[in-house]
């Protein structure tokens, strides 16, 4: 999509207006119910002191409903919704998001497919009517659908010369071998050769419905408005899918290192092992724990010993992953090929050394005043803000999670962080390494 001068130039002025008025939004957010007379629920944040509404939407079933065979259905979807939808071709389509400088965008994470749409007040039933067009009457025409192929086939094509890729893509497929997780969100350069028009239907007609819907509005849009909206959008959405069933994901290979030779400056390591459930009462504590190991950019015990003491990487990083069907702790970093050993194994000597010892009462204490602190981060824009109120939905918090958090973060003890880090720690991590002259060693 090519955009105007004077499209960028309003897009910009949406951006700096949403900066503006949304910052220091986390402890002045009201969140209202509300429920359309066809039955659709939202949450929603009212703010009239700028005239613009950004609205996001998830519903159950991603990349884990693809086709085993054709992995990268639902990133195709994505990338065709707004590639033309009921008289308008793509060309149409794209004129009238561009005039109104409507923000319209899809993707499809592993078990979620989100759509999100952002527009000026005045133009908000032209973005409303385009996006209930795209998910009600997608037209999945030939030539858009070859160019979008086209564009990840390109990018399948970069990805095979890039360690970040690869030791991604490595990692996933060793740690699920057979369960969809273990499959690309974007395809393969096999498969997404063989995905047809049909194939979009079918995904768009199973996955996109009004019964696993969740939705969330930021803006100036009041409750009555919002009721009428999202019958109009969502009404005629199926009412109910038709889910693949996926069993639980048992991660294979944990404690096991694969390399692949590749010539690259750098190695490229990814790594990662067991989690804790989003649901589970140790979530939190855990969430503190690894901001101690690789969660604090500049603070945690992974960037003290493998940066700055010796310098082996320019950044070094985890995070907790929790899934529907499974939940991890990720991490990756980038170093010299002739340091990789060196690097993993000091990687492995924090997680242990954490694991055994526990946290400090100092790093819990700094820990819990940086995760209170920066959670305002997140809501310092309408978008930000309507994204976190679905992923509340989605995980099942509670609307009043916003002002619990800090709450439940500054309830857990040092010995729940000491415990939980064991817990979370010892099950082993899965390395994939990437670079020059990598060795095949075990272990």
């Amino acid at each position: 999509m090519t955009f105007t001068p004077a499209f960028r130039s309003l897009r910009f002025a949406i951006v700096a207006l949403a900066s503006v008025a949304f910052a220091g939004h986390a402890h002045a957010t009201k969140i209202e119910r509300v429920v359309s007379p066809g039955g659709i629920e939202a949450w929603l944040v009212r703010d009239s002191s700028v005239p613009l509404i950004s609205l996001e939407f998830a519903v159950k079933g991603g990349a884990n409903q693809d086709p085993a065979v054709k992995p990268g259905v639902g990133y195709f979807t994505a990338g065709m919704l707004d590639e033309g939808a009921g008289d308008l071709d793509s060309s149409a389509f794209q004129q009238r998001l561009e005039r109104n400088a409507i923000e319209l965008r899809f993707r499809s994470q592993r078990d979620e497919f989100y759509g999100s749409v952002r527009v000026l007040t005045e133009r908000k039933d032209e973005a409303f009517e385009l996006l209930r067009m795209s998910l009600t009457a997608p037209r999945f025409d030939a030539e858009p659908l070859e160019r979008v192929r086209a564009q990840m086939m390109t990018a399948l094509n970069r990805e095979t010369t890039s360690p970040n890729d690869i030791a991604s893509r490595l990692w996933w497929r060793t740690a699920f071998p057979n369960h969809p997780y273990g499959q690309p969100l974007n395809g393969t350069l096999e498969s997404v050769p063989l995905i047809t028009a049909d194939d979009l239907r079918d995904y768009t007609r199973r996955v996109i419905t009004r019964e696993r819907l969740t939705v969330a509005v930021v803006g100036d849009i009041d409750p009555e408005t919002l009721k009428t909206t999202l019958d109009k959008i969502f009404g005629s959405l199926p009412a109910k899918g038709d889910l693949r069933p996926s069993e639980p994901a048992v991660m294979a290979d944990a404690g096991k290192s694969v390399f692949v030779d590749l010539d690259v400056p750098q190695a490229v390591v990814t790594f990662g092992g067991p989690g804790i459930a989003r649901k589970d009462p140790d979530f939190i504590a855990a969430f503190i724990v690894n901001h101690i190991l690789g969660g604090g950019s500049f603070s945690s015990r992974l960037y003290k010993e493998v940066r700055e003491k010796r310098g082996l990487a320019y950044s070094i990083y985890t995070y907790l992953l929790p899934l529907n069907y499974t939940a991890l702790i990720q991490g990756g970093t980038a170093t010299r090929s002739d340091r990789v050993n060196e690097t993993q194994t000091l990687i492995h000597a924090e997680i242990k050394r954490l694991a055994e010892e526990g946290p400090t009462a100092d790093e819990l204490e700094k820990s819990k005043s940086y995760l209170k602190g920066s959670y305002a981060l997140n809501f310092d824009t309408s978008t930000k803000i309507a994204s976190q109120l679905v992923q509340i939905q989605l995980d099942s918090l509670g609307m009043d999670y916003i002002d619990r958090r800090n709450g439940l973060i500054e309830a857990v003890t040092l010995a729940d962080v000491k415990r939980v880090a064991k817990r979370l720690l010892d099950g082993g991590m899965l390395f994939t390494v990437v670079g020059r002259a990598a060795k095949k060693e075990g272990g």
